[in-house]
């Protein structure tokens, strides 16, 4: 959900600004929808939903409030559509991973390696979901429950399954399951793009340490 950049202006060449949208009609640029939840998505990252204001997404993309409101009533609105289209997307990306791996342990591996790369790729909605996710509004609360319900159920079906053909030991699947989003989730609190190894090496990391444990094995 990246903020899309205006083309290029030659060197040397004068650039004329752009037009101020006008009050109460959609912004001119290309996908303002997506615009917004990502310019509102790296403001509550960065300074906190609460100390966020429509005034300052209308700020950081060049247009009025007004533009804002033609797409979204309300600071809360843009915050729900946020966590919601976040989840959805990383269903859809990781499921799309899992359904191309074979076996239950390379399944498990794409689930994680997916995850932390949709995580990456998004990393200021990922920030503000996991940050602020209680806050949502009722209307929406129990859409963003199923779909994080859904992503759940997958991986325990991914666990059950490496459990079922013998590959994992008996484990308890919903422990595991909790277990494993908790490391790939806290990575929102720590993780910063372009510093150290990316996301996706993280989570190679954590599912080495998972099949493999830490203790060395005997000579």
């Amino acid at each position: 959900m990246s903020k899309t950049s205006s083309s290029s202006t030659a060197i040397g060449a004068t650039a004329s600004p752009p037009p101020r949208p006008r009050a109460g009609r959609p912004p001119s640029m290309p996908a303002p929808r997506a615009s917004i939840l990502a310019e509102a998505a790296r403001l509550f990252a960065d300074s906190g939903y609460e100390n966020s204001a429509m005034a300052d997404v209308a700020a950081r993309l060049g247009m009025s409030k007004a533009a804002i409101y033609h797409y979204f009533r309300t600071k809360q609105d843009i915050y729900d559509a946020i966590i919601i289209e976040t989840l959805d997307g990383l269903g859809r990306a990781v499921g799309d991973a899992v359904a191309a791996a074979e076996g239950p342990a390379e399944r498990l591996r794409a689930f994680m390696l997916a995850h932390a790369r949709y995580f990456e790729a998004n990393h200021s909605a990922f920030v503000a979901m996991l940050v602020g996710y209680s806050g949502m509004s009722p209307v929406y609360r129990d859409d963003a429950a199923q779909l994080r319900d859904d992503y759940e159920r997958l991986l325990r079906r991914l666990i059950a399954e490496g459990v079922a053909q013998r590959v994992f030991r008996d484990i308890d699947q919903a422990a595991t399951g909790r277990a494993i989003l908790s490391m790939l989730n806290w990575m929102a609190r720590w993780y910063k793009p372009g510093q150290g190894q990316d996301a996706e090496s993280v989570a190679a990391g954590y599912y080495d340490l998972l099949l493999g444990g830490l203790r060395r094995p005997a000579p």
